[in-house]
């Protein structure tokens, strides 16, 4: 099995479809490993793991969302053997929108999904100041701001040596990333989950991605702040399954 993979993922033979998951920045597969449990069965959730995460933590961080998506087609190219959607969460967002551009240029698939999660469209210029070049005290405290990095991994200075390059490596993923001039829009349906309460991503810049399909776009607010995947994880996996099940039967 490729180790793009979370350890855990099994095959399930009453899957339909198979649902890739990509996490945020700092996260790791196990993210989703509550999906894998309460999901309907004809989904199968398939953790994405990048490098220097969890079990891959010896690894090099890639340095672009470009190259992600490349290595992510590639290891992940038997696993589109049947009917597959992609979510991401924030960084993940813009990963997986990333991915379902490589893999329409270099293998013609699209997934039958994109659902995206608390990111901005990715024609929108990031709005702020670089947060990865930051010296580690004034980034510790903007991850204080994010509300996603527990606070007693925060106050423990072993393991924040531990995890700060790989979240200073994400985030310089995100926060260098340029959509490039000349991608043409997917044909996918796209929806996008936004957090009524998240200072991070606003609704105008998640209405955004409906410039990103010519398929069918949809805008979902749910309560919460920017890791609504946390506080609002059963709503937001009835929302995912409702929307591949509505797919599936158009």
């Amino acid at each position: 099995m490729s180790k793009w993979i979370a350890p855990y993922y099994k095959r399930n033979p009453q899957a339909s479809i198979r649902l890739f998951c990509f996490p945020y920045a700092g996260g790791g597969a196990s993210v989703f490993a509550r999906w894998m449990k309460d999901l309907p069965p004809d989904i199968e959730v398939c953790p994405v793991q990048l490098p220097g995460r969890e079990n891959r933590i010896s690894e090099t961080c890639l340095s672009s969302v470009a190259e992600v998506a490349a290595q992510a087609a590639e290891a992940l190219a038997p696993c589109f053997d049947m009917q597959f959607a992609f979510f991401g969460h924030s960084l993940g967002a813009l990963i997986v929108y990333e991915l379902a551009q490589t893999l329409r240029r270099v293998r013609n698939l699209q997934p039958q999904n994109l659902i995206v999660s608390a990111h901005r469209a990715p024609q929108v210029p990031f709005p702020r100041a670089p947060t990865w070049r930051l010296p580690d005290a004034d980034l510790k405290q903007r991850l204080l701001e994010l509300n996603g990095t527990p606070k007693e991994v925060l106050l423990h200075p072993e393991l924040l040596e531990l995890i700060l390059p790989m979240i200073r490596a994400d985030f310089r993923l995100d926060e260098t990333y340029t959509h490039p001039s000349n991608y043409e829009p997917l044909d996918c349906p796209i929806t996008a989950f936004g957090g009524l309460q998240d200072p991070e991503t606003s609704a105008a810049d998640l209405q955004s991605w409906r410039e990103m399909t010519r398929g069918q776009f949809e805008f979902k607010s749910l309560d919460g702040d920017h890791f609504f995947i946390h506080s609002q994880a059963a709503a937001l996996m009835n929302e995912v399954g409702r929307i591949i099940h509505r797919r599936a039967l158009a």
